[in-house]
């Protein structure tokens, strides 16, 4: 399972965010993984564009077919999850929603796998942390569990 959030579009519509909407009329989604290298481009999506704008034109991203699922993948993504709607929760508030869907296709780049395990130094992907802030995954800690 994944979860993300989104917030109600600025342009009027009621029911969300296009993303939302198109989730709701098509149930799925993916959730694409965003390195530091694509950084603009993820920030050109953000944008609260018109219903029926193609964000992947307006962002230059490259559509990749998915498997499992009809909706489009981030071709240049070094990872993606395809995606069915469980359930979407209208979050306190009445501005932001929950969307949480069953995982059903994983693709990964090859280039981004070391010793068996992807890489995420090698991906230096990108965490959303809050209004305008984001921050880049250089360097990794593993901890062992004390009763391991």
């Amino acid at each position: 399972m994944v979860a993300y959030g989104s917030g109600r579009s600025k342009i009027g519509l009621d029911e969300g965010k296009d993303s939302v909407a198109n989730i709701r009329a098509n149930e799925e989604f993916v959730v694409n993984l965003v390195p530091y290298r694509l950084r603009d481009a993820m920030n050109v999506s953000s944008q609260h564009f018109p219903a029926g704008t193609d964000e992947f034109e307006k962002a230059g991203l490259s559509k990749a077919d998915c498997e499992t699922i009809a909706a489009p993948r981030v071709a240049q993504a070094p990872a993606s999850l395809e995606c069915k709607l469980w359930k979407i929760l209208d979050l306190p508030g009445g501005n932001d929603f929950m969307i949480i869907g069953e995982v059903t296709g994983i693709h990964i780049d090859p280039d981004m796998i070391r010793d068996g395990r992807y890489d995420v130094t090698t991906v230096k992907p990108m965490a959303r942390l809050g209004y305008r802030d984001y921050a880049v995954i250089e360097e990794l800690i593993s901890l062992a569990r004390p009763d391991d």
